[in-house]
């Protein structure tokens, strides 16, 4: 079963920028009717169809189920926000910086518009997150 759920986490696909708008306010707002999710949009919002049909792509592809009520439905995300954002990450590595952590460290490390202090916080970061690793083993 474990690897059954990882196989599922490995095949979630990008999702489009309408698309993630629609999921984060379904992550944010843990359900909603699909009026619900339209009402969190910044003006100016877009069209009530429009917001239903992207609710209905995310439906197909997996990232939201609805339960019904009658002619109304309420959406809930099927997909975790910190599964997405860990598939979308890995992907990000994978095609800007050719699967290298390294790599993306040494750009972060190489930008000038990152402060000394932000530098430091980092390595404290990671320095934390390879004891926690080391623990655990």
């Amino acid at each position: 079963m474990k690897s059954e759920d990882n196989n599922k986490k490995e095949e979630i696909r990008e999702l489009t920028r309408a698309e993630e708008a629609v999921m984060q306010i379904l992550w944010d707002l843990g359900k909603a009717m699909a009026s619900q999710v339209l009402e969190k949009f910044d003006e100016p919002r877009p069209a009530y169809n429009t917001v239903s049909t992207i609710i209905r792509i995310l439906e197909q592809k997996g990232f939201v189920g609805h339960k019904a009520y009658g002619r109304t439905h309420e959406y809930f995300p099927l997909v975790s926000k910190k599964d997405y954002t860990r598939m979308y990450f890995r992907n990000f590595i994978s095609n800007y910086f050719g699967n290298s952590y390294h790599s993306l460290v040494s750009f972060f490390a190489k930008d000038s518009r990152l402060s000394l202090e932000e530098l430091e916080e980092i390595q404290q970061t990671i320095g934390s997150e390879i004891r926690k690793q080391k623990k655990s083993k």
